[in-house]
């Protein structure tokens, strides 16, 4: 089982990169950091559009006219679960695009409630954010108390 020391982060092992190591004064989303989360999210986006390409073939695959209900059932509610899970991943790779997007346009990085920098770290842990930290927990504690 792999330590913590040489097991790689999802996202950045998924793209073949290692975590960007900031130099230092250099300046917060140069070109390098750039091209290292639009590399981050192609990769992320290829794998996800793999993934609905694979589900499409399968349930082309095992679609059957199962006579026992149950059984017709049983793949019924599978094919719902996996339809969900796609409906996710197609709203992420929405997400994805947009971000690559924000890239283009020179807004990457930046929280869009404040305008801080979001982090390096941060955007490794999760390229789709839009918020820094602080901004996005205190957005979660008002989305909590307006439903509850």
């Amino acid at each position: 089982m792999p330590t913590g020391k040489d097991k790689a982060l999802g996202l950045i092992a998924l793209a073949g990169l290692t975590p960007y190591q900031e130099k230092d004064g250099e300046e917060y989303m140069n070109e390098a950091q750039t091209e290292h989360f639009r590399k981050i999210l192609a990769a992320w986006r290829a794998q996800l559009r793999e993934e609905v390409d694979r589900t499409v073939h399968h349930m082309q695959d095992e679609a059957a006219n199962f006579p026992d209900p149950v059984d017709r059932a049983a793949q019924e509610e599978e094919f719902s679960l996996e339809l969900r899970t796609r409906d996710r991943e197609r709203k992420l790779i929405k997400k994805i695009e947009k971000t690559l997007k924000r890239i283009e346009d020179d807004d990457f990085g930046f929280c869009d409630a404040c305008g801080i920098e979001i982090g390096v770290r941060r955007l490794e842990a999760r390229p789709t954010a839009d918020m820094c930290i602080d901004c996005k927990t205190l957005a979660e504690i008002k989305e909590k108390q307006l439903q509850g």
